[in-house]
Order: structure tokens, then sequence, then C-alpha cells
């Protein structure tokens, strides 16, 4: 039997949206009460999340955040 062409196939390569709407929907999503929920259901599931805090160094001024991950201020996941 002969293989069936399924056609054209796309690499995948470029964006299918425009720029300004996956912009808009980025900022939308980042900061919001949805994203506090995956990473609680991803740290509930024992994944590596990461969460900006505020930076408690009173020497390092240029960065007023710093990232860390969720089980430093969470505590661990394995208590639920």
């Amino acid at each position: 039997m002969s293989k069936r062409s399924k056609g054209y196939r796309s690499k995948g390569q470029r964006p299918n949206v425009r720029k300004d709407i996956r912009k808009a929907m980025r900022r939308e999503y980042v900061g919001s009460l949805k994203q506090l929920i995956n990473k609680m259901e991803a740290w509930k599931q024992g994944k590596r999340v990461m969460i900006t805090v505020p930076n408690t160094a009173e020497d390092n001024k240029k960065k007023p955040f710093v990232r860390v991950p969720a089980e430093e201020v969470w505590g661990s996941h394995k208590r639920f």
C-alpha cells in the first residue's frame, strides 16, 4: 500500500495571530487570578513553580522584585 499525502503541513515558524493581540492577551493574563490559580495547581502537583516577590535585601536597590521558588513562600506541597 502506498502512503497517502496529508497535504501541506506548516512548519510552525511564524505566528498566525497579530502581535498586538498576543501582547494584549498576555497583559491580561499576567498578574491575574487565573495565573495564580494555575500556579497553585502546578505547585500542588509537585512541579517547580517560581513566584515574584519584593526584594528584602537592602544592599540591592536595582532589583525591587526577585523570583523565588514557590516552596520558599508556600512551603512544601506534600502537606495537601
